[in-house]
């Protein structure tokens, strides 16, 4: 996977963006004509790459950074507002990667028993079919961690189609574990229909004692709805969220994917090391 894509699509382009709008605001206070300039390249720079990372921190947060950014902006103009636009970017930003850098802390589990966890996943989890000879994840999981694994993952599985499946099964397990989305966001899916999916499915997974691990999406550029619904329905119901630079790390590395999204089988071993990673704590 190409740097740039990985750098954006795992969200580290939002701190990389806050990084360049806060040096450019404190750089234009000095009186250099060369740093004046170069801080309106970083600027510019640092506003694409916040854009493009699609990180979900709430609008809210957005509208006041930005307002505070445009102050600042006409501030170069206007000089008497200068220290005081400069002040408001750097603690608006400030504030904004604070409410971010939660999202990119790795889940910690309550030990819990028995040793068996279910696996709600599209072709990621599932593989693709007849054709994938691959041992896949939640296989290699139960045998070599000594885990009872309830796979309910299908291939071309959206949201909607697996809370209809998952309704037809039995679910005992106190681990639940999401593999889902990927479809929704790439396919036809709407914002509105995956928040109604969503909410469904973990509505009806979450149960007293039993704990949820969803994996969050990686988001291509301008997809931040997604992702805002996740981390909003994730907190309603209590699931933790793993940070999706971890996913992507998986899919990242040279020879774990047929296609960028398909897993081989040294994408099945990592996601499998990846998922034990996350779920080693529940089970002293």
């Amino acid at each position: 996977m190409n740097w740039l894509v990985y750098h954006i699509a795992s969200g580290h382009a939002f701190f990389t963006g806050v990084v360049l709008v806060i040096t450019a605001a404190l750089a234009s206070t000095q009186p250099s004509r060369i740093v004046t300039r170069t801080s309106g390249i970083a600027f510019l720079v640092g506003i694409i790459a916040i854009a493009v990372s699609s990180t979900a921190i709430p609008y809210w947060i957005y509208a006041v950074a930005l307002v505070a950014t445009a102050a600042w902006v006409v501030s170069r103009y206007v000089v008497r507002w200068k220290r005081w636009a400069t002040t408001a970017v750097v603690i608006s930003w400030l504030i904004a990667t604070a409410f971010e850098i939660q999202y990119h802390a790795m889940p910690s589990l309550q030990p819990t028993l028995p040793h068996s966890i279910t696996v709600i996943g599209d072709s990621v989890t599932a593989g693709m079919g007849a054709i994938d000879t691959a041992d896949r994840w939640p296989l290699i999981l139960a045998r070599h961690h000594d885990l009872v694994v309830q796979d309910i993952s299908q291939m071309g599985e959206t949201t909607g189609s697996a809370i209809r499946r998952v309704k037809a099964y039995e679910i005992e397990s106190t681990i639940v574990v999401v593999e889902i989305g990927g479809n929704d966001l790439l396919g036809s899916t709407t914002s509105a229909q995956f928040e109604s999916d969503l909410d469904a499915l973990l509505s009806h997974l979450r149960l007293p004692g039993r704990q949820l691990v969803m994996f969050e999406l990686p988001l291509p550029p301008f997809c931040i709805e997604y992702g805002r619904i996740q981390r909003s329905l994730a907190r309603k119901h209590s699931v933790s969220l793993v940070p999706k630079r971890v996913f992507l790390s998986v899919l990242s590395a040279g020879d774990s994917t047929i296609d960028t999204i398909h897993l081989t089988q040294a994408g099945h071993d990592r996601m499998a090391a990846c998922v034990w990673s996350l779920i080693r704590s529940a089970f002293p």
